[in-house]
């Protein structure tokens, strides 16, 4: 297990969110069994920028699993460069910040991210375009590629290194015309 500290974030300090973004938890404040210090903050008062309170809402990259600390236990936001790939294969798991519950909502996309040799893991259900915006901003720092399909399995959408690349910026400019003149729809 790789260790980090203040010196592999980018953001350090209480003046920024750590909303939505991969921090660096302090060795110290893991269990000793814990496997790893990269964590995905959902939210909590603690994560604001000069916080009121303290917790910080976790989702652990090495586990899976949601968790609590305080503000005072994160080192910092780490480079998104640093991110190894196991942690970008979990972090591809994780649902954008207030998705709405798969069980009263039928997804309408599906969410993909690829590592750089083209591994990935399943995909993310999505249940509207905000996701899918919501999803595509959460990964694109951290991940090689993004491909979001519809319900039918069609490409919808593709970000390669942070760049979109589909649909391009003349389909998209199509795309809004029609939008106006209430012709094309996007599916």
């Amino acid at each position: 297990m790789s260790m980090f500290n203040q010196e592999d974030c980018d953001q350090t300090g209480y003046d920024f969110s750590l909303k939505g973004k991969v921090v660096v938890l302090s060795k110290s404040v893991l269990p000793h069994d814990h496997p790893g210090q990269l964590f995905f903050c959902t939210g909590g008062n603690g994560a604001n920028p000069n916080p009121m309170g303290r917790s910080v809402f976790l989702v652990s990259l090495s586990t899976g699993e949601p968790c609590r600390f305080y503000r005072s236990d994160v080192l910092g936001t780490l480079k998104p460069e640093l991110l190894p790939e196991d942690e970008k294969l979990q972090l591809s798991q994780i649902r954008p910040i207030g998705a709405l519950p798969l069980e009263s909502h039928e997804p309408q996309y599906s969410g993909y991210s690829f590592l750089q040799d083209g591994r990935y893991a399943a995909g993310v259900w999505l249940c509207s375009p905000q996701e899918v915006l919501d999803y595509v901003e959460m990964q694109k720092p951290y991940q090689h590629r993004i491909l979001i399909c519809d319900r039918d399995d069609f490409a919808v959408m593709e970000v390669v290194n942070g760049q979109m690349v589909f649909p391009t910026p003349e389909q998209m400019e199509e795309f809004h015309q029609g939008q106006k003149g209430g012709g094309m729809e996007m599916q």
